[in-house]
């Protein structure tokens, strides 16, 4: 896939454009935020980087990630195996890495601007329930629930009423996560930063947003999809 910024995009715009990429400036210690200003060839000569390195990571990490949002209906036909291996590889693991990776950038954020800015402490505050919750429950899906679906035709009378159980359970989690993420819009003014904010403030922002959307389709995949095969397959 090709890449939609150059060597020469500025690279307070490459992160605008594709905020993952932040990661990767991090890791090799280029200023996205008030040292942005500057061409990220400019930027890759004065930590001595090699930039056709950095943009062969970039382009792997662009490839990775370029995917969202899909098509759910691709999924309403395809086996359950094959869709929760889907949610836990596409989802899970992604989720795992976002959470793993914005944290410092929430704390930073709260840390740096929350005396002017108390909405941020509030959004550090929902992004760590947020953080504890999804965790909690990708968890509980991959070690107890999803090996229990694959099984439910093998299930008899009350492990049957236990895996029905769970999924409901699952459901009011999903519904819990769906609050905290409407509660963030709410504090952020639908992920809008105030003018002036820096470039880290800008892209916590950003990311959040991002991550509403994949936890949305996330939901949708097992909510919609995944559990109503059981919930419809379950005697009354």
């Amino acid at each position: 896939m090709n890449l939609p910024f150059t060597e020469s995009a500025l690279v307070r715009d490459i992160v605008n454009q594709f905020p993952k990429s932040s990661d990767l400036f991090k890791q090799n210690r280029i200023d996205f935020c008030c040292g942005g200003n500057i061409s990220l060839s400019e930027a890759a000569a004065e930590r001595g980087i090699n930039i056709s390195l950095l943009m062969d990571e970039l382009a792997s990490l662009y490839d990775k990630n370029a995917s969202f949002p899909e098509n759910p209906e691709v999924w309403t036909e395809t086996d359950s195996v094959t869709l929760i291996e889907h949610i836990k590889e596409k989802y899970h693991r992604s989720l795992e890495e976002e959470l793993r990776l914005l944290s410092p950038y929430v704390t930073k954020v709260a840390r740096v601007h929350g005396d002017r800015r108390p909405e941020l402490l509030k959004v550090y505050d929902l992004f760590y329930e947020f953080k504890k919750e999804l965790l909690e429950h990708t968890s509980k899906e991959e070690e107890t629930v999803f090996p229990m679906l694959l099984q439910l035709e093998h299930a008899k009378g009350s492990e049957k009423e236990e895996m029905i159980a769970y999924i409901h359970e699952l459901e009011k989690e999903h519904d819990y996560a769906g609050t905290l993420l409407r509660q963030l819009r709410e504090v952020t003014s639908d992920f809008n930063p105030p003018l002036d904010a820096c470039g880290t403030y800008r892209l916590v922002y950003k990311r959040l947003e991002t991550l509403e959307e994949t936890t949305f389709m996330h939901v949708h995949l097992e909510n919609n999809i995944l559990f109503p095969r059981y919930l419809e397959a379950a005697p009354v």
